[in-house]
């Protein structure tokens, strides 16, 4: 829960800065960056290797806020979000036909035991879980509330992008813990009879 709130850091201060600049998106934008590169270097030092999702994440927020700076478009920060979520969840679709293990089940197998088809299931559910979220960020961003000022609507958005997305996420986390429950394997411990 603390790397995951870790991992988020990012975010709130992206978030936290477009407040208290006064919603200045580009302000945000490079505290964004700036904090992500923080970020991916602590990671680095602390651990001596990056996840690929902090590389990704990197690579992606350089890009695009990178480009929102350069051309002073807050359409590229927007896109990001859904960059970031489809290419997570190209990754784990693709990590179904690599190798004997997809990346949940690298991750998780560790902690708990579950039925081989039930790995294949949580791995579709987060490739489904990160293209659900790309296209709401679409939607958000782009789509709703097209009769309101772009200032009112690019509030929204960052709204919705903290917010919004860290509620989807804990949602879904709290659904998987239920879902998991059902199909854990239970193990006996080594001290008991087995009969």
């Amino acid at each position: 829960m603390l790397k995951f709130l870790y991992d988020f850091l990012p975010i709130i201060i992206f978030f936290a800065t477009y407040k208290f600049t006064g919603n200045d998106i580009y302000a945000a934008t490079t505290a964004a960056i700036i904090a992500t590169v923080i970020h991916t270097a602590i990671q680095w030092f602390r651990h001596k290797k990056l996840e690929n999702q902090h590389i990704i994440n990197l690579v992606v927020i350089l890009l695009f806020g990178g480009m929102t700076l350069l051309f002073h478009d807050d359409t590229f920060i927007k896109w990001k979000v859904t960059v970031i979520n489809w290419l997570f969840g190209l990754v784990l679709l693709g990590s179904q036909f690599i190798g004997e293990k997809n990346i949940i089940q690298r991750q998780l197998d560790h902690a708990i035991s579950l039925p081989d088809n039930i790995w294949v299931r949580l791995n579709m559910l987060w490739v489904a879980f990160f293209f659900f979220s790309g296209l709401i960020n679409i939607y958000v961003a782009f789509f709703y509330g097209l009769d309101l000022p772009a200032e009112i609507r690019q509030e929204f958005w960052v709204e919705f992008k903290l917010y919004g997305m860290l509620g989807l996420t804990f949602a879904f986390m709290i659904f998987q813990i239920f879902y998991l429950q059902r199909h854990i394997i239970h193990e006996p411990a080594e001290d008991e009879e087995v009969s």
